[in-house]
């Protein structure tokens, strides 16, 4: 992290005065600058410099357990605000550059090769930098993998598959081939426990359920018999290495572990680009986006750019392994609290596949849940009500989470039950 841009809150006040004057004689009455940072294209042998994560949290920002739009780096918020007013001396904003400019060509290009470099992206797979959500790429993902007759296979795990299947009733024939539903969402499916059809075109999973708080482990993740594997990942992409070589497609929205809401990332192996369905509308299509390099029409420009702050943030903490091992570590904390809390806190959700990533709980006296949250936001912990459809708690702890915020969660709830069991 550049320690010039820690600064204090007085001068966070005359960096916005500056930027925002209308007059650049009033500017000139400042005696210093903020200096971008220049952005470079790197390469898949690129070394990267292994810092310590931020692990503490200005007194003026809260520790946010939303699940999304989620919180972000502090650094990667402050090299961004930064670079907002004028980027590596451009004479202006990524929000006002054009997309088909030089400028952003370096931004969108650097961002795709480092993400290639954190999840060792082989070469036969496209990087796709789109919109509309991974809700889109529901329809997506049959429009272009498969024919209006065909099977395809879906794995439900919780509300975002049911949602994917449900979706792709309008586009072929999909089959639940399991269902977690009976079970409240909270297992994942052994091999033994489900039957492929032979004739399926691809199997889709979601690999980590933000609502329910099941995740996929890289034991769990089944072989479909016809070799195309598609991942919703949305919810735990780049918080652990994933043999890319398994899968298809892996799409995942980035408001999650990677940037601000706007941004969709599709990987998909560049065989199954070119067979959209007819009918298929050209944002959907998979072949024009890649034929034109994410820049079809005018994609989420700032967004990328944010993405791309985030995945050298990610390299520079020593990759993915480095980043898997402060998740596990801040899991194990939380759990650890839940499990050893004598029933006051449960997480309904099997053992062996709870998420590192949202963490669902419940008190034993739910009457004292409202009383829980609005303590807890006393103390500038926020958003850690259930999802509407479960109710209870959750507290999403991505990578950004610093490991501060879950040990002071952990301490308050310790608090809280001292107070009320």
């Amino acid at each position: 992290m550049n320690t010039s841009m820690a600064t204090s809150p007085h001068t966070h006040l005359l960096q916005n005065a500056i930027f925002n004057h209308p007059t650049k004689t009033k500017t000139n009455l400042f005696s210093f600058s903020f200096k971008p940072i220049s952005i470079k294209c790197s390469t898949q042998s690129q070394t990267t410099t292994h810092h310590t994560p931020l692990q503490t949290q200005s007194q003026e920002r809260v520790f946010n357990f939303a699940a999304g739009p989620a919180t972000l780096p502090e650094n990667v918020l402050l090299k961004a605000q930064s670079q907002l007013y004028n980027w590596n001396k451009s004479g202006m904003s990524v929000m006002e550059m054009s997309h088909r400019g030089k400028e952003f060509l370096s931004i969108i290009q650097k961002a795709e090769s480092d993400l290639r470099t954190l999840l060792q992206i082989p070469s036969e797979y496209s990087v796709l930098f789109l919109q509309g959500g991974a809700t889109t790429q529901f329809a997506a993902v049959p429009l272009n993998l498969c024919n209006p007759n065909d099977t395809v296979d879906y794995i439900v795990t919780g509300s975002w598959g049911d949602k994917a299947f449900k979706e792709a009733q309008k586009y072929c024939n999909p089959k639940v081939i399991w269902s977690g539903k009976s079970e409240k969402y909270t297992k994942i499916p052994s091999f033994h426990d489900f039957e492929q059809n032979p004739d399926a075109k691809f199997l889709h999973i979601c690999a980590n359920e933000t609502i329910h708080g099941v995740e996929f482990k890289d034991v769990n993740y089944p072989n479909p018999k016809n070799g195309i594997l598609v991942a919703d990942m949305s919810s735990n992409f780049c918080s652990k290495p994933v043999d890319v070589s398994k899968f298809g497609v892996i799409y995942a929205g980035a408001q999650k572990n990677v940037g601000p809401s706007g941004v969709t990332i599709v990987i998909i192996r560049k065989d199954l680009i070119g067979n959209a369905q007819s009918f298929t509308p050209v944002m959907l299509d998979y072949k024009i986006h890649d034929e034109n390099n994410s820049l079809y029409n005018t994609p989420p420009c700032y967004g990328i750019y944010m993405c791309g702050l985030v995945f050298e943030d990610l390299l520079e903490q020593g990759g993915l392994k480095e980043v898997e091992k402060n998740n596990k570590k801040k899991g194990e904390i939380l759990f650890d609290a839940i499990d050893g809390s004598n029933g006051f806190y449960k997480c309904p959700v099997e053992k062996s596949v709870r998420s590192l990533m949202n963490v669902p709980f419940t008190l034993e006296k739910q009457e004292l849940e409202s009383e829980f949250i609005k303590e807890a936001a006393k103390e500038k912990m926020v958003q850690l009500k259930g999802h509407r459809s479960v109710g209870g708690m959750r507290a999403s702890i991505y990578n950004a989470m610093p490991l501060a915020g879950v040990e002071k969660l952990v301490a308050f709830m310790k608090d809280f039950q001292a107070k009320h069991a």
